[in-house]
């Protein structure tokens, strides 16, 4: 995607997130360019230990009480493989249409810091588990035709380091080290330059979170820290001739995807500004790697970019290389399941849902679009079962405080209340009423409304007579009725007096229907 944007040096002081279109006015000095971002993302395993000892992996505890002597690197320990993080990051590659290698092995990453007790990380270098894959963005109300592919250059498995907690509420301004999370199993996920907008490079983010919950692989939650990432983004001028490449710049501390995308934008305009200041090339300048400050919403240096030879990478010599057997991926690729994006599609088709419907629901996980389809393949009626589940179910869960699994209103007995509704035998509104009780007590859609003789009245007699009743008693709507302009309006106000009198049992479409006729009548008179 390419921008045409003017110089700006002094951007709106309240903020620095603003769209580049908003720039093409009064300078006159235009510049061309693309977009240039790859995303390196760290997503935590679902494993009950860690990646390489038998300590608990496990958010929350008291700092330091999860250790041991191999996750704190003392000498002499000698670290084993965890079998389960392997076979779940083994699950994400090939969700992620990722080559698998046969052959593996683990590498020593070296560098200093204080959460790094041992000096060095366990990670993979040049023989990666996985490689060349890619993910398919969702299609979008721009782009409705062909799906975004973002490619993948590496799904690499490693452990993690531990965390400093910076206080600086108290006046020792101190730094302590929590080493708990060192040794949790890590899944990097590297993405080819391939986007081109910070919009982008959020939906990338969005569908690759979904993908791995789907999965079960990890929970994905930012504000523990299971899932964390950094962007490298720059900028290719386009001039007459060759275009021109800004130095590349990866962002860190960003703990959302909001974030990610405000800050793509910041140095998106950072960049263009810069260049424009300064005519620097890529290659005249080093990577630079900047941090994120989300009060003030604007990336700041930190240090330059290290290359892979200052890491001097060796390969470990405490742990086997690992190879993979021909019967083992395929058993990893068995319990794989359907994905997301196949799910949409499938709703969509089968369904005949739209696909806004498809998102909320399939967005909300594979346990609530579980749900959903069994509903819907009750009820006879993709459309009925996803507007209840939208609304009625959701804002149950939400109300009390529960997940889709921990809800007492199984998807075959909501199916069986929507029937209900779709053969007229109850009305929309007492259907809610009952769904409440059906909530609330685990009776079924049948017993509440035998008990409380709930099935709606569809007897023209009845009902005529009861429309009869009311007409009686609503000469001023009569009246106003006599006036064209006004005529929907009444009809629709003594629809409602009805179906009052009738205390919600009245067949709506019925009552419209014999209110017209009546209320034709009587204009003519």
């Amino acid at each position: 995607m390419k921008y045409v944007i003017e110089r700006v040096l002094s951007p709106p002081s309240n903020s620095r997130r603003y769209n580049t279109t908003l720039c093409l006015v009064q300078s006159g000095i235009f510049m061309e360019f693309t977009t240039i971002i790859g995303l390196e993302v760290h997503v935590q395993l679902l494993t009950e230990s860690k990646l390489f000892c038998s300590c608990a992996n496990r958010f929350g505890d008291q700092p330091n009480t999860l250790t041991c002597p191999v996750c704190l690197g003392l000498p002499g320990v000698l670290p084993v493989m965890n079998r389960r993080a392997f076979q779940l990051s083994l699950k994400a590659a090939v969700a992620l249409d990722c080559k698998i290698a046969r052959h593996t092995k683990w590498d020593r990453k070296q560098y200093y810091y204080p959460d790094l007790p041992k000096n060095y990380q366990i990670s993979q270098y040049d023989l990666p588990f996985s490689h060349d894959g890619y993910l398919n963005l969702p299609l979008s109300e721009t782009n409705k035709t062909e799906a975004r592919q973002i490619g993948i250059i590496r799904v690499h498995l490693e452990e993690d380091a531990g965390k400093m907690i910076h206080d600086e509420s108290s006046g020792e301004k101190a730094s302590r080290v929590d080493l708990n999370r060192s040794g949790t199993p890590l899944l990097e996920i590297v993405s080819q330059p391939d986007i081109r907008s910070p919009l982008e490079a959020r939906q990338y983010l969005e569908e690759l979170k979904l993908l791995l919950r789907y999965l079960r692989v990890s929970d994905c939650n930012m504000q523990e820290g299971s899932l964390r990432v950094d962007a490298n983004v720059n900028l290719h001028i386009h001039t007459d001739g060759s275009p021109i490449a800004t130095p590349i710049v990866e962002v860190k501390n960003m703990n959302s995807f909001r974030a990610v995308e405000h800050a793509l934008e910041y140095e998106v305009i950072r960049q263009q500004e810069e260049f424009q200041r300064t005519g620097i090339q890529h290659g005249s300048v080093p990577k630079q790697t900047r941090g994120w400050d989300d009060a003030s919403e604007c990336t700041f240096e930190q240090r330059s970019k290290e290359e892979a030879s200052d890491y001097r990478y060796l390969p470990d010599p405490d742990l086997l290389p690992v190879h993979v057997k021909d019967d083992y991926l395929q058993q990893v690729r068995q319990s794989i399941g359907e994905l997301p994006a196949r799910l949409r599609a499938r709703f969509e088709n089968q369904f005949d849902i739209p696909s806004y419907d498809t998102d909320v629901i399939i967005n909300h996980g594979s346990e609530l679009a579980g749900y959903f389809e069994v509903v819907a393949e009750t009820c006879n009626d993709g459309k009925l079962a996803s507007n209840w589940v939208m609304q009625d179910v959701l804002r149950t869960l939400n109300e009390q405080t529960l997940s889709i699994d921990e809800f007492s209103l199984k998807p075959d007995q909501l199916g069986e209340l929507l029937t209900t509704v779709k053969k007229g035998t109850i009305s929309t509104a007492i259907a809610r009423e009952v769904f409440s009780d059906m909530v609330r007590t685990g009776k079924s859609a049948h017993d509440i409304i035998s008990s409380r003789n709930l099935e709606q009245i569809s007897d023209t007699t009845e009902l005529s007579s009861l429309i009869t009743k009311v007409l009686s008693e609503q000469s001023d709507a009569l009246v106003d009725f006599k006036n064209p302009k006004k005529q929907k309006q009444v009809i629709g106000y003594l629809t409602g007096q009805v179906l009052r009198a009738s205390q919600g049992k009245a067949n709506p479409g019925l009552v419209r229907s014999l209110l017209e006729e009546q209320l034709s009548v009587l204009d003519s008179d």
